[in-house]
């Protein structure tokens, strides 16, 4: 079986889950619960190395858009890149975060942030994906 991606559409992809997660934990949106929940400071967060940190979080990103990507196949468009994004970020990723809190004693309101992140996070790439494959 022979599977074509759009490469510049994966990276799209990748790129885009910057987008939501700098808009999703803005102090506009969840970031304020999400310090809370994780009982951070603003000191807290000058901590780490960003270029690492950052450096990182692309390369899953990527990954997480090339499995989305070859996941999909090549029969697909925006609306079905969007709900089967939405499936595999509720369905599957969410999903499997919440078993793990289950364990880690997490909270929900937390378990909420995130896997609001995940699902939307891959929505759009799905999206990206479904559009221009």
């Amino acid at each position: 079986m022979e599977t074509s991606v759009n490469w510049l559409a994966i990276l799209a992809a990748a790129i885009s889950s910057f987008v939501v997660g700098a808009l999703w934990y803005s102090p506009w949106l969840v970031g304020k619960a999400w310090m809370k929940e994780n009982n951070f400071k603003m000191q807290d967060m000058k901590g780490g190395n960003p270029l690492l940190m950052y450096g990182l979080t692309f390369v899953l990103s990527f990954f997480i858009a090339t499995n989305l990507a070859f996941f999909f196949g090549t029969e697909i468009d925006l609306k079905i890149g969007m709900v089967y994004g939405g499936l595999a970020g509720f369905g599957w990723a969410s999903m499997a975060l919440a078993t793990i809190y289950i364990f880690e004693r997490k909270t929900l309101r937390l378990w909420l942030i995130h896997a609001g992140y995940i699902t939307i996070q891959f929505v759009v790439m799905g999206a990206i994906l479904g559009a221009w494959h």
